[in-house]
């Protein structure tokens, strides 16, 4: 698959619903308006108009539309899951004490934690306004249930950091709520508004939640092999002390002289200048990253595995490259 620019996937995606996104856009900038308050559209605008590439919505757009539906419901649903996005993001930057986001500076820099926090919240109640006017309790249930899954895998991984006994089974949780029930219920909403059967819905279900957790193993990885994709520093996970899968295997196989490395940098948090570059040796050494890799590339054949029995489509075609591109991205 060529990875040209043009060709990438999620550029396919928004072209083929670039009409339902602008209505998708359109909704944000009005919902996220406040007569009484302005530091909210401020904000939120520094941060929804700064250039991300709107997957998740794009997710509920192209389940719909994949399988016919023509009502306005879809367009309410994805605003539904890019504010709550936004609101994750907004919060996670104040937790990790971040300066970038996007390649710019976040909003918790910019203005202040306290502001992060309280607009994180509002576009929380803004998104749930957004899910009860489709009227289907199952959406909001579904929706629901995602936010508060998000929000208990940023607790697990907030008690898990630091800790070297962290397992890869105790990561695909933290992994499963921080990033991809979002992705999940992204897909799986698309569907239930287009009406389609339980199996159906549950394709969807497993086809966003694969892609979540190849998305997110990328990601750890990129923090570590570099790449313009994420708009962090390299080694942002190795100074804020996440463990993350690749550190994860890297620990499991480490001697005690490597461990005693690991404790020092990661549990007590004691870094010096040339300690991102033993870790990355480290992770060389023992490949953690190729390890990773290999992992993010079954999960990416799980997700192209679910669509088998979708509707035969062009939007079910672009989300199968989709999942290949998310792995592409390192090599």
């Amino acid at each position: 698959m060529s990875l040209d620019a043009a060709t990438k996937p999620q550029e396919r995606l928004a072209e083929a619903l670039a009409g339902d996104m602008d209505q998708v856009n359109a909704m944000i900038r009005a919902r996220m308006a406040s007569e009484h308050a302005p530091r909210i559209p401020e904000v939120t605008a520094h941060l929804v108009e700064a250039g991300g590439k709107r997957l998740r919505p794009l997710l509920t757009l192209g389940a719909a539309r994949m399988c016919g539906y023509d009502g306005p419901h879809h367009v309410h649903l994805a605003a539904t899951v890019e504010f709550i996005h936004t609101a994750t993001l907004l919060h996670d930057d104040v937790v990790d004490e971040s300066a970038q986001r996007r390649g710019r500076p976040t909003a918790n820099l910019l203005w202040d934690n306290t502001s992060s926090v309280l607009v994180g919240d509002y576009l929380f109640a803004r998104s749930f306004q957004l899910m009860t006017e489709t009227g289907s309790l199952r959406v909001l249930r579904i929706l629901s249930s995602a936010a508060a899954t998000i929000a208990e895998g940023e607790v697990l991984q907030l008690t898990a950091a630091r800790d070297l006994a962290t397992t890869e089974e105790t990561y695909l949780h933290i992994v499963r709520g921080k990033t991809a029930a979002l992705f999940a219920a992204a897909m799986e909403v698309g569907g239930v508004i287009a009406g389609q059967d339980e199996a159906r819905v549950r394709a969807m279900f497993d086809y966003g939640d694969a892609l979540g957790i190849a998305f997110q193993m990328v990601d750890d990885i990129l923090d570590y092999a570099g790449s313009d994709a994420t708009g962090k520093n390299i080694g942002d996970d190795f100074r804020e002390r996440k463990l993350t899968l690749p550190l994860i295997k890297a620990v499991a196989a480490a001697d005690d002289e490597e461990r005693a490395f690991w404790q020092r940098t990661i549990e007590k948090g004691r870094q010096e200048s040339d300690d991102l570059d033993t870790a990355l040796a480290l992770l060389e050494r023992h490949g953690a990253i190729g390890a990773t890799r290999t992992e993010a590339l079954a999960w990416a054949d799980r997700a192209k595995a679910a669509l088998a029995d979708l509707p035969d489509h062009a939007i079910r075609d672009i989300l199968i490259d989709l999942a290949d591109y998310v792995v592409e991205r390192v090599r």
